[in-house]
């Protein structure tokens, strides 16, 4: 069984108000690493068996298409050991 990962930020240049309200409420609880944070989501998608180039090749069209919004998000998509 693989794991496939599929990781979707918006694009730099998009605001991102809860990665903004995560990055002022950290200083307030202590945490004074962060210089700025930005929120994303992660798809976990298991299959059986090792992931194949046209698993992968299905699984990015599937974030171009439902996953993700080009508009405004990129994606990266990986396999997890």
């Amino acid at each position: 069984m693989a794991k496939i990962v599929v990781d979707v930020m918006l694009k730099p240049e998009i605001l991102d108000p809860q990665g903004t309200a995560v990055g002022a409420a950290l200083p307030r609880l202590g945490f004074t690493f962060a210089k700025s944070v930005r929120q994303g989501k992660r798809f976990e998608i298991e299959i059986d068996g090792d992931a194949t180039p046209e698993q992968l090749a299905q699984v990015e069209k599937a974030a171009e298409t439902l996953l993700a919004n080009p508009v405004i998000e990129t994606f990266t998509v990986r396999v997890e050991k």
